[in-house]
Protein backbone atom coordinates (compact mmCIF):
# COMPACT_ATOMS: atom_id res chain seq x y z
CA UNK A 1 0.00 0.00 0.00
CA UNK A 2 1.32 3.44 -1.32
CA UNK A 3 1.55 5.71 1.74
CA UNK A 4 0.73 9.29 1.14
CA UNK A 5 1.99 12.51 3.27
CA UNK A 6 0.66 15.69 2.58
CA UNK A 7 3.64 17.40 2.84
CA UNK A 8 5.77 15.85 0.40
CA UNK A 9 4.07 15.94 -2.81
CA UNK A 10 6.43 13.33 -4.25
CA UNK A 11 4.48 11.07 -2.40
CA UNK A 12 0.82 12.59 -4.08
CA UNK A 13 -0.76 10.55 -7.01
CA UNK A 14 -1.80 11.45 -10.16
CA UNK A 15 -5.67 13.23 -10.25
CA UNK A 16 -8.43 11.42 -12.59
CA UNK A 17 -11.89 11.68 -12.14
CA UNK A 18 -13.99 9.89 -10.06
CA UNK A 19 -10.68 9.81 -7.77
CA UNK A 20 -12.97 12.21 -5.13
CA UNK A 21 -15.21 9.66 -4.78
CA UNK A 22 -13.66 7.55 -2.12
CA UNK A 23 -11.31 9.64 -0.63
CA UNK A 24 -10.71 10.76 2.87
CA UNK A 25 -10.29 15.00 2.05
CA UNK A 26 -6.69 14.88 2.86
CA UNK A 27 -6.53 17.98 0.62
CA UNK A 28 -8.62 19.68 2.68
CA UNK A 29 -6.05 19.77 5.31
CA UNK A 30 -4.24 22.26 3.48
CA UNK A 31 -3.78 26.11 3.81
CA UNK A 32 -6.96 27.86 1.80
CA UNK A 33 -6.47 30.86 0.47
CA UNK A 34 -9.70 33.33 -0.41
CA UNK A 35 -10.12 36.40 -1.90
CA UNK A 36 -13.25 38.67 -1.77
CA UNK A 37 -15.49 37.31 -4.65
CA UNK A 38 -14.58 33.89 -1.97
CA UNK A 39 -16.00 35.23 1.03
CA UNK A 40 -18.92 36.42 -1.09
CA UNK A 41 -19.90 33.23 -2.37
CA UNK A 42 -19.56 31.87 0.76
CA UNK A 43 -21.83 33.95 2.20
CA UNK A 44 -19.19 35.49 4.79
CA UNK A 45 -19.61 38.88 3.79
CA UNK A 46 -22.08 41.19 1.74
CA UNK A 47 -22.34 43.24 -1.45
CA UNK A 48 -22.12 45.81 0.04
CA UNK A 49 -18.37 45.43 1.74
CA UNK A 50 -16.42 44.44 -0.81
CA UNK A 51 -15.36 48.43 -0.52
CA UNK A 52 -14.40 47.71 3.03
CA UNK A 53 -10.51 47.85 3.36
CA UNK A 54 -9.17 44.23 3.81
CA UNK A 55 -8.08 45.18 7.35
CA UNK A 56 -11.51 45.83 8.25
CA UNK A 57 -12.92 42.54 6.91
CA UNK A 58 -9.65 40.67 8.45
CA UNK A 59 -10.27 41.91 11.65
CA UNK A 60 -14.32 40.61 11.74
CA UNK A 61 -13.67 37.76 10.26
CA UNK A 62 -10.57 36.68 12.79
CA UNK A 63 -12.35 37.31 15.46
CA UNK A 64 -15.30 35.01 14.29
CA UNK A 65 -12.70 32.68 13.72
CA UNK A 66 -12.71 32.45 10.30
CA UNK A 67 -9.89 33.61 8.98
CA UNK A 68 -6.17 32.84 10.39
CA UNK A 69 -4.39 35.43 8.23
CA UNK A 70 -4.41 38.08 5.61
CA UNK A 71 -1.90 39.58 3.25
CA UNK A 72 -2.95 43.24 3.20
CA UNK A 73 -0.81 43.88 -0.01
CA UNK A 74 -2.82 41.24 -2.07
CA UNK A 75 -6.13 41.14 -0.02
CA UNK A 76 -5.51 37.52 0.15
CA UNK A 77 -6.87 35.78 3.50
CA UNK A 78 -6.36 32.38 4.63
CA UNK A 79 -9.02 30.56 6.56
CA UNK A 80 -8.43 29.34 9.74
CA UNK A 81 -8.48 25.61 10.49
CA UNK A 82 -9.49 23.13 13.09
CA UNK A 83 -6.70 22.27 15.85
CA UNK A 84 -6.64 19.01 13.52
CA UNK A 85 -5.28 20.66 10.64
CA UNK A 86 -8.56 20.23 8.81
CA UNK A 87 -11.01 22.91 6.67
CA UNK A 88 -13.25 24.51 9.08
CA UNK A 89 -16.14 23.69 6.42
CA UNK A 90 -15.11 20.13 6.16
CA UNK A 91 -17.93 17.82 7.80
CA UNK A 92 -15.77 15.83 10.77
CA UNK A 93 -18.09 12.47 10.00
CA UNK A 94 -18.86 12.30 6.40
CA UNK A 95 -15.48 13.96 5.71
CA UNK A 96 -17.62 16.39 2.79
CA UNK A 97 -17.44 19.73 2.10
CA UNK A 98 -20.25 21.70 4.02
CA UNK A 99 -20.77 24.65 1.67
CA UNK A 100 -19.52 22.46 -1.50
CA UNK A 101 -21.45 24.50 -3.96
CA UNK A 102 -20.24 27.78 -2.23
CA UNK A 103 -16.47 26.80 -1.96
CA UNK A 104 -13.85 29.06 -2.53
CA UNK A 105 -11.67 28.92 -6.03
CA UNK A 106 -8.74 27.17 -4.43
CA UNK A 107 -10.81 24.41 -3.58
CA UNK A 108 -12.29 24.41 -7.37
CA UNK A 109 -9.53 24.31 -8.75
CA UNK A 110 -7.79 22.09 -6.99
CA UNK A 111 -5.67 19.74 -8.15
CA UNK A 112 -5.16 22.07 -11.29
CA UNK A 113 -3.22 24.15 -9.08
CA UNK A 114 -1.58 24.01 -5.88
CA UNK A 115 1.38 22.98 -4.49
CA UNK A 116 2.28 19.62 -7.31
CA UNK A 117 -0.36 20.97 -10.60
CA UNK A 118 -1.91 17.73 -11.40
CA UNK A 119 -1.53 15.54 -8.25
CA UNK A 120 -3.73 14.92 -5.36
CA UNK A 121 -2.71 13.34 -1.78
CA UNK A 122 -5.81 10.82 -1.90
CA UNK A 123 -6.29 8.42 0.55
CA UNK A 124 -9.10 5.66 0.19
CA UNK A 125 -11.34 5.67 3.55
Amino acid sequence: MKVVDITRTETWVPYRKKLCDNCTSLCCTLPVEVRNSDLLRMGLIDAFELADAPKAIAKRLSKAGIIAHVNLKTAIYTLAQHSSGACLYLDRNTRGCTIYDRRPETCRNHPTIGPRPGFCAHVTR
